[in-house]
């Protein structure tokens, strides 16, 4: 036990260590507040064709050469949330559906961005930067600072813009027909989600990558629903399951030389079982 502690407190001397854990718990964070109301809305694979337009937009800023690889942010963020917009963009009067709409935009960016990166490839390893992309191998460790402060603001938005229309959200998750009936606008707020949920995404993607992104949303959600039934004690417990488990799967790959993303992902799985278990014991 002493030589894992005397392990931690040499690696934690490092920036990049640093930089991983606090873009970790902020994301983690971030995901676990939306994560609750996209599983009860049933938007949770929004979440899933985020990640792969995510991926294509990442190809396409790979390839361009127009910006450097700490700018990349830049041309990511606006095309996924586009795509956000694009997703719940007419409502009920569009001619393709909500399931059908996300698996044509998910699968098309992702083949989209696959064949961009192999035509014009950045490397000589084309494999590992799609296994970097797709499952977050090793990005989360190569975190710059400006990385970082992107990370630091965009979730200190997040977590603002939650609170400010907590009530808002609530009222649109749980019964979006009397939220429009009391004069709520429903729409509006359905697509500050599907763009709050965007930002997420990008910011995920350093963390688990484009594939293991809906984990890190679903996961927390789900585990917190297994022991308690009220709106905010399930969205505080999905915040504290979230940053736990994002703390310690980066320790563990750190530790063990895993992959960061599939790490945090089991760790979650682990948790959620753990919590199953629990709701069990209570019923």
């Amino acid at each position: 036990m002493s030589e894992i502690i005397f392990q931690l407190s040499h690696y934690l001397e490092h920036d990049f260590v640093r930089y991983a854990l606090i873009a970790g718990v902020l994301i983690a964070l971030c995901s676990s507040l939306l994560g609750v109301t996209l599983v009860l809305k049933r938007f949770s694979f929004i979440g899933d064709g985020l990640s792969h337009v995510a991926f294509g937009a990442l190809a396409i800023a790979t390839v361009s050469n127009i910006v450097t690889r700490e700018y990349q942010m830049v041309i990511i963020l606006p095309i996924t949330v586009i795509a956000a917009i694009l997703l719940l963009a007419g409502g009920k009067k569009r001619k393709i559906k909500g399931d059908a709409a996300i698996a044509m935009i998910s699968v098309g960016a992702l083949a989209f961005g696959y064949i961009i990166m192999n035509v014009f490839p950045s490397s000589n390893n084309i494999a590992s930067d799609v296994c970097t992309t797709l499952f977050g191998s090793t990005s989360i460790l190569t975190l710059s600072g400006f990385d970082v402060w992107l990370c630091v603001i965009l979730s200190v938005v997040v977590v603002a813009i939650f609170i400010i229309f907590y009530n808002k959200i609530f009222s649109v998750t749980f019964d979006e027909d009397f939220a429009r009936a009391t004069g709520t606008n429903a729409s509006a707020y359905n697509l500050l989600i599907a763009v709050v949920i965007a930002v997420i995404i990008v910011l995920a993607m350093n963390l688990v990558g484009s594939l293991l992104i809906s984990a890190l949303v679903i996961f927390p959600a789900l585990s917190a629903m297994r022991v308690f039934k009220n709106f905010k004690s399930v969205i505080i417990c999905s915040a504290i399951f979230s940053v736990c488990c994002s703390t310690l799967g980066i320790l563990v790959a750190i530790l063990a030389s895993t992959p960061v993303g599939s790490t945090i992902v089991g760790i979650d799985i682990i948790g959620f079982i753990i919590f199953w278990i629990i709701g069990l014991v209570r019923r």
